[in-house]
C-alpha cells in the first residue's frame, strides 16, 4: 500500500511540534505509531474534525477522507496500533 498519506500527515505533525518545541515523530518507531494513531483520533473527535461546527459539506467530507485514508496507511505500516474514536 502507498503510504504518502501518512507520511504527509507525519510531517505536518512535526512541523508544528517544531514550532512548539514537540518532540518529532517517526512511523519507523512502534511508540510514535502509537502517538501519531493517537493524533488521528484526537483529529477525528467530532469537535476537531469539525472545527467546532465551523466545517460542514465537502470540506468536512475530505477532512474526514483525509485522516481515515491515514489511519489506514498507519493500519498497514502496523497493525497493532489502536483506535478509540474509530473502534479499531
Amino acid at each position: 500500500m502507498n503510504i504518502a498519506t501518512i507520511e504527509q500527515y507525519v510531517e505536518q505533525k512535526n512541523r508544528w511540534n517544531a514550532i512548539f518545541k514537540g518532540r518529532q515523530l517517526s512511523l519507523l518507531n512502534k511508540a510514535d505509531r502509537q502517538a501519531i494513531a493517537n493524533s488521528l483520533d484526537a483529529d477525528l473527535s467530532p469537535e476537531n474534525l469539525t472545527c467546532d461546527g465551523e466545517i460542514r459539506g465537502q470540506a468536512l467530507r475530505q477532512k474526514q477522507a483525509y485522516l481515515f485514508r491515514c489511519a489506514e496507511e498507519l493500519l498497514s505500516i502496523d497493525a497493532s496500533v489502536t483506535f478509540y474514536e474509530m473502534g479499531v
